[in-house]
């Protein structure tokens, strides 16, 4: 893409150079070379993108390039974040188009134009897959799954039926999504344990990211959703019937029960446990290793909470002190 493509795109304004320029992919300013973009967010990193090899450099408004500077400046309010979009742009750009022979697909699939299919992947009857979606190897789409335009589905993922993805989805190697939740019934006078249904879906809406070996339940009797641009780390399991807001994050090795609903917004560090039919709020911080007791309703924001059951920060912080001092005296 050029400089000028970029753009029309993101915004921003070319302070120098020519908005012709080629750019093929990005870089860091230490190891870059001709046709990477680089970014600065401050003048000592601006010096380090004038002096390197890269095509093009995006910088914050008010930072001006040297009279011999050589390369295409882009002038960007937000020029880190303009680099990451500008970075799924180029990257978008890779080669489409491609069924490996080895690939199996039912005859009553339907494929958009541009789809990528890699090697020994399978897609299942009536599964449709979007414009420009790349399946990588070994994954599978189950039948009737609905992938969207521009997903990204890494090797050995695992679609269940009964999935539906959004436009712009990436899914990690060995994720696991749509596939029953822990639910059973337990006979009081035997005490064996039968399955409750799990015929529910689950809905994966536009431009979420889930992280390698993450795993996604169905809903058990209605859906487990995950709301649009919310990113998800490595190693996470979130049970049926959840609901995940917009924008939220969530870290390696969180777990979060069934029928709990996280709101827009907000941030679960890594080896957070929320307990089921728990309820946390738009905005909430959930520093790592916190706990959520099942049916809680967290809302509290502007300050991280931890330890279990979650509390802010201070308060968490005196019960400690407060601990290592009667710790203290029954050593006396």
């Amino acid at each position: 893409m050029t400089v000028r493509e970029l753009i029309r795109e993101l915004g921003g304004e070319a302070i120098a150079g020519d908005e012709r320029t080629l750019l093929l992919g990005v870089a860091g300013s230490d190891n870059a070379e001709e046709g990477d973009l680089v970014f600065a967010e401050n003048l000592a990193s601006a010096e380090n993108a004038w002096n390197s090899r890269a095509a093009a450099a995006v910088v914050p408004a008010g930072i001006v390039p040297p009279p011999d500077c050589q390369m295409t400046v882009i002038a960007a309010s937000q020029p880190r974040l303009w680099f990451a979009k500008a970075a799924q742009l180029l990257a978008s750009k890779v080669r489409h188009g491609e069924i490996d022979a080895s690939a199996r697909i039912s005859p009553q699939a339907r494929l958009g134009s541009d789809v990528r299919i890699g090697p020994g992947a399978s897609v299942g009857a009536l599964a449709s897959i979007g414009h420009r979606t790349c399946i990588e190897a070994g994954a599978v789409v189950g039948d009737g799954v609905a992938v969207g335009k521009d997903c990204h589905v890494y090797p050995r993922a695992v679609l269940y039926t009964g999935t539906q993805i959004g436009d712009r989805v990436v899914v990690h190697a060995g994720a696991v999504l749509g596939a029953d939740g822990f639910g059973y019934v337990r006979d009081r006078d035997t005490g064996s344990y039968t399955q409750f249904p799990q015929q529910g879906t689950l809905t994966i809406e536009d431009n979420v990211e889930i992280g390698a070996n993450t795993t996604i339940d169905r809903g058990a009797l209605s859906e487990t959703r995950i709301r649009r641009g919310t990113k998800i780390d490595n190693l996470v399991h979130i049970g049926h019937n959840c609901d995940i807001g917009e924008d939220v994050v969530i870290a390696a090795q969180t777990g979060i029960s069934g029928s709990s609903t996280v709101g827009k917004g907000a941030v679960i560090a890594g080896q957070v446990g929320i307990g089921d039919h728990a309820h946390v709020g738009p905005g909430v911080i959930l520093g790592g290793q916190a706990g959520v007791l099942s049916g809680k309703t967290i809302v509290t924001t502007g300050t991280v909470l931890l330890g279990t059951p979650a509390k802010p920060l201070r308060e968490y912080l005196r019960e400690l002190a407060t601990l290592a001092r009667l710790s203290r005296r029954g050593k006396a």
